[in-house]
């Protein structure tokens, strides 16, 4: 086995574990077990169970910002409406694919630490700031209503994470599943619809007035 999946076996028994035990009821040779390798191989690649911790966390919210940064990217190319769409559908399918990952990496940053406050000063104000960057575009350009964007982006980022933060809650109560791509086609345009009421689209009010 090469050193690559090696490294990701131990990171998928150690998501699976973190999800039904608990990252603090998880021992370090409960993850070695599970993925079939020798316990000192998880402080060799990633300095213990800590730094193991780290790494997922990491990971997934580098490539979580690469979809918002990828969007902004085609600002200058895309109606704002369209990259916003992009983004949402983007990070939806994201957390489709990596949904165990998902489950614990939103769970964990509710969590009180200095890991979660590091998360937060170095992605989650990035959240932050490419979702403000491509409202504002929206105002300037005549495309959105101006409105109030802190408590917008809020709710925006809650609906989008919410699925994968409270999987059960989704299926258990509505009968609906967040790993279906189905889901992801009716919940994505249902934010997108969401947003369109909320910031009424320019184009939309000039039709109508158009009409009138």
């Amino acid at each position: 086995m090469d050193e690559r999946m090696t490294r990701q076996n131990i990171c998928n028994a150690a998501v699976s574990l973190f999800n039904t035990k608990g990252f603090t009821g998880t021992s370090v040779r409960e993850i070695a077990k599970k993925a079939n390798v020798n316990v000192s191989l998880i402080s060799y690649y990633f300095n213990g169970k800590q730094g193991l911790l780290e790494t997922l966390m990491e990971s997934f919210f580098e490539a979580y910002i690469k979809v918002l940064e990828n969007a902004y990217e085609l600002s200058d190319t895309l109606s704002t409406r369209n990259c916003i769409r992009k983004s949402i559908f983007d990070l939806l399918n994201y957390q489709q694919e990596n949904s165990r990952l998902a489950r614990f990496v939103h769970r964990e940053t509710t969590i009180d630490s200095t890991l979660t406050r590091e998360i937060m000063a170095i992605y989650l104000r990035k959240e932050k700031f490419y979702w403000q960057k491509l409202f504002e575009q929206g105002f300037r350009s005549g495309e959105l209503t101006k409105r109030d964007l802190d408590f917008t982006i809020i709710q925006l980022k809650g609906m989008i994470t919410m699925p994968f933060s409270n999987p059960q809650y989704v299926e258990e109560i509505f009968h609906l599943s967040p790993t279906e791509q189905y889901f992801i086609r009716k919940y994505g345009l249902y934010i997108v619809q969401w947003l369109d009421e909320r910031f009424s689209c320019h184009e939309k009010q000039k039709q109508k007035a158009d009409v009138g």
